[in-house]
């Protein structure tokens, strides 16, 4: 039996992926085999010695103290694309609140309701449409800053709408691309983008590197009229930077769901709450990707969607399965490799990645391996956190 320990509500979707037979779920066990989580921040608690994995039923994992669980040969999953459509759709709706002036009317109707007069109203109504007219989204261009899951379908939603696209990802990935339609420009530089984009949208993970980049600099460089969306961490933007250049008319319009008290009260400012990945379908698909990637690490040692450790696999075919992780130094595998043969241990497959300073690998050996023998595995230097699966 393995144990799962869960924080947070996660969709019983995901949940049903644990065989009952095989696993024990609970927001309370005491020495779970990993743990299942949403928002739940682990920074302050101390994780039991028998954890081997986190995976979290989201995108972002700054919940998860990540380079504290690495040395322990602890892997941290996410579930990147499986909220991606739900926030595409909200990029959508923010687009469209951008350009037709939506919120600002409705709050001029809603300001009519104590007029009683049906025919007053109505000529109120026709009078106040005029401030409202908007302009279509059909030619305007969107720069899309991260082209990963969620960016990239963005990018093609827009090209859907007849509006010309503008893609910025130093790090794009092949598989990113795709995903990528060919009618989507690259720009060479954050600041080209900026400079030719009537929108912007950003798509990229709250890192150091990343962590107030939309900042007076960059938006010194922005088209004028320009509108910024940012439904993905309210850290990209120096806030006081983004409502001074809403004060100089330089950008008209700044959408994000990261409400705080200085841009809850400007007027170009639209807010709602973290509704990104708020969707029952999106929280239904993150929380079968996580428990499917725990199952899959769990029963077979394969590795998919970790943020801390490569993405390895190997099919079961024969024989006994170990695994073993280590730091990313010289010789370590040909002195396991070399032990094993001592030992008259034949290894039947293998597949070993590297990921910075940690690499993994997955044996499968003729022999059902013995405590003695992950003893004696966990002995070579470098070697940590050897499993028999």
């Amino acid at each position: 039996m393995k144990y799962i320990r869960t924080y947070n509500n996660i969709a019983e979707k995901g949940l049903s992926i644990f065989s009952p037979e095989q696993y024990d779920i609970s927001p309370s066990c005491e020495a779970p085999d990993a743990i299942l989580l949403r928002d739940h921040k682990l920074q302050n608690e101390t994780l039991p010695e028998s954890v081997l994995a986190v995976a979290r039923a989201g995108a972002g994992v700054n919940n998860i103290p990540v380079s504290e669980y690495t040395p322990k040969g602890i892997v941290v999953f996410n579930t990147p694309g499986a909220n991606a459509n739900a926030v595409k759709e909200l990029v959508l709706a923010s687009l469209l609140l951008g350009s037709r002036g939506i919120t600002q009317s409705m709050s001029y109707v809603k300001s009519l309701a104590s007029e009683t007069d049906k025919a007053e109203l109505n000529k109120k109504v026709e009078l106040g449409k005029k401030q409202y007219g908007g302009s279509e989204l059909s030619g305007k261009t969107l720069g899309v800053v991260g082209l990963g899951a969620i960016g990239a379908k963005v990018a093609n939603l827009a090209l859907s709408l007849g509006m010309n696209v503008i893609g910025y990802d130093p790090k794009l990935s092949v598989e990113a691309a795709w995903q990528l339609s060919s009618q989507v420009s690259r720009a060479e530089n954050l600041n080209s983008l900026l400079a030719r984009s009537d929108y912007i949208s950003l798509h990229v993970p709250a890192i150091p590197a990343t962590t107030g980049f939309i900042n007076e600099e960059a938006l010194s460089a922005i088209k004028d009229g320009a509108k910024i969306i940012n439904l993905a961490r309210g850290e990209l933007v120096n806030e006081a930077d983004i409502i001074a250049t809403l004060d100089t008319g330089k950008i008209d319009a700044y959408i994000a769901d990261f409400p705080s008290e200085a841009l809850i009260k400007h007027d170009k400012v639209i807010l709602f709450p973290h509704l990104g990945a708020s969707t029952v379908e999106a929280e239904e698909n993150c929380s079968v990707m996580g428990a499917k990637q725990l199952v899959d690490f769990l029963e077979n040692g394969n590795i998919v969607n970790s943020v801390n450790f490569p993405t390895i696999a190997m099919e079961r075919t024969s024989g006994y399965r170990l695994t073993f992780a280590n730091d990313n130094v010289p010789k370590v595998l040909g002195t396991v490799l070399t032990l094993l043969a001592e030992l008259n241990i034949n290894v039947l497959d293998m597949v070993n990645k590297s990921r910075d300073d940690i690499a993994y690998t997955i044996l499968d050996i003729e022999q059902q391996p013995t405590l003695d023998l992950i003893e004696q595995l966990s002995a070579v230097e470098h070697v940590f956190h050897v499993r028999s699966v």
